[in-house]
């Protein structure tokens, strides 16, 4: 078995873009998480209705009150290159903001950081195996998985299974030409300049965080099912990628909800964070101005969205794009 060193070694030269594709618990918005028939019947809400908004291009929705504008665009963290997406809509909306939140805030020292953070919340106790937590078809179609990674089984033994189910879906995607230098949050911070307010609704301490206290039942079912769809991982994503792209949010929603399995994982890592972003936003109408909200596209996409949220506090939201 190797040790922690040794594979945190194995796993440094990556850390970088792996930092980039964890804004958001990363593409996790796009990952199994909740049985559809386990959600309750949603309360009406005040969303206002498509009316002539044109699909053209990434949804774009927008929350105001006499002197505040909310601007809520759903990104995809990590993207091909050649994705023609910044224009119209979103560039005037994000021209006229005064600031730019995002779910954290990345900088040059992301990847250290959370190097560091993994070391402190992602490895088993002394003497624990992640294999040895698995039954007998888990682990094969894991030690698969890993495999399909070009990497020897034992590679993630030291750690928590939820850190092997985030690398089982964030590597393939890296692999096959996915990367957060083409992700929406780094274009739009170019794009934004320096002279632009920045905010985030997270931190990565506290993202990391929710995957650490997810019960470890919920951690293995979690692994399971990416390792289960490992083949799958990269059509999954281009499917999705493409009703991103056309603004097909209820498109986009079907596509997630057909892989929903763990109400515990949607819970937690979703519908809970959907909430308080929606209390960050209801608190921030309170002062006057301009804001832009970058956040992954799962969270404006289906039941018990932020929009959803919104609603239950009587916030009405709007589909501008």
């Amino acid at each position: 078995m190797k040790n922690l060193h040794a594979t945190k070694a194995v796993m440094k030269p990556i850390m970088r873009r792996i930092a980039g594709l964890f804004s958001g618990v990363a593409m996790l918005a796009t990952l199994p998480a909740c049985a559809q028939q386990s959600l309750p019947t949603p309360v009406p809400n005040t969303r206002v209705s498509l009316a002539e908004v044109e699909l053209d291009g990434p949804a774009l929705w927008r929350v105001a009150d006499e002197d505040t504008t909310i601007y809520l665009f759903g990104t995809v963290h990590a993207l091909p290159e050649g994705m023609d997406w910044y224009r119209g809509t979103i560039s005037d909306a994000l021209a006229s903001s005064d600031m730019l939140v995002t779910e954290i805030l990345t900088d040059e020292s992301m990847a250290a950081t959370m190097q560091q953070l993994v070391a402190e919340k992602a490895v088993l106790p002394e003497g624990q195996s992640l294999r040895a937590l698995l039954d007998v078809n888990q682990r094969a179609s894991y030690e698969k998985a890993v495999a399909g990674l070009g990497l020897p089984a034992d590679s993630f033994d030291r750690f928590e299974p939820w850190y092997a189910a985030m690398m089982l879906s964030m590597l393939p995607l890296l692999q096959q030409g996915y990367t957060p230098d083409q992700g929406v949050e780094k274009i739009l911070e170019s794009r934004a300049g320096a002279g632009l307010g920045r905010g985030e609704l997270e931190t990565v301490d506290y993202q990391i965080a929710l995957f650490d206290q997810l019960p470890m039942e919920s951690q293995i079912s979690f692994l399971a099912e990416v390792a289960d769809n490992f083949d799958k991982m990269k059509p999954m994503i281009d499917a999705m990628v493409a009703e991103w792209l056309e603004g097909d949010a209820d498109g986009l929603a079907a596509l997630m909800n057909d892989s929903m399995t763990d109400p515990v994982l949607a819970e937690w890592l979703l519908y809970k964070r959907n909430r308080n972003w929606a209390g960050w936003i209801d608190r921030r109408l309170d002062q006057p101005g301009t804001v832009f909200i970058a956040v992954g596209a799962g969270h404006l996409a289906g039941e018990k969205s932020v929009q959803d949220a919104l609603a239950d506090r009587g916030i009405q939201t709007e589909r501008v794009q």
